[in-house]
C-alpha cells in the first residue's frame, strides 16, 4: 500500500533543506520522538517504486550519468519538472553535482548530485 524509505540523518534540519526546501517535497508529518532530541519528518514523494538492478545495470547507469562507477547500493531518484533547475537548487543548498546533465537512452534528462552525508540523488525529467 505504501513504500516508506527511512533515512537516518545526522541533521534533520539540513536534510529538510535539501528534500523539502530545494527538492520541493511536501512535509506531511513531523513530530518529536521518544526522547527530547529525537525528531521525525515525513515527506510526501508522490508515487513510489522500488527499482531493483544488478551490478552490471548499476554500472551502466553510473557510466551514463557520471562517467564512472560511483554509487553505493542505494541511490535515490526523483522525477521532477526540470532536472537542471532542481539540481542547481540542490547545489545551492550544499550538494555536489557529480557530472553535467545528460540525456539518457530512455529520453530523460538526468543530473546526479551527492548530498553532504554521501547520499546520491538522481533528479530526472522527461525530454520534450
Amino acid at each position: 500500500m505504501e513504500l516508506r524509505l527511512v533515512l537516518t540523518v545526522d541533521d534533520v534540519d539540513r536534510a529538510l533543506a535539501f528534500y523539502r526546501d530545494a527538492l520541493g517535497m511536501e512535509e506531511i508529518e513531523a513530530w518529536q520522538g521518544e526522547s527530547p532530541d529525537a525528531r521525525i519528518a515525513i515527506l510526501g514523494a508522490g508515487r513510489a517504486t522500488l527499482e531493483l538492478v544488478n551490478e552490471a545495470q548499476a554500472a551502466a547507469i553510473d557510466a551514463i550519468e557520471v562517467g564512472r562507477r560511483v554509487a553505493g547500493p542505494v541511490r535515490i531518484a526523483f522525477a521532477v519538472d526540470d532536472s537542471v533547475d532542481t539540481a542547481l537548487r540542490l547545489v545551492d543548498a550544499g550538494a555536489e553535482q557529480l557530472a553535467d546533465p545528460v540525456v539518457t537512452p530512455w529520453s530523460d534528462r538526468n543530473v546526479r548530485v551527492r548530498l553532504p552525508d554521501g547520499m546520491q540523488l538522481t533528479v530526472f525529467s522527461v525530454v520534450d
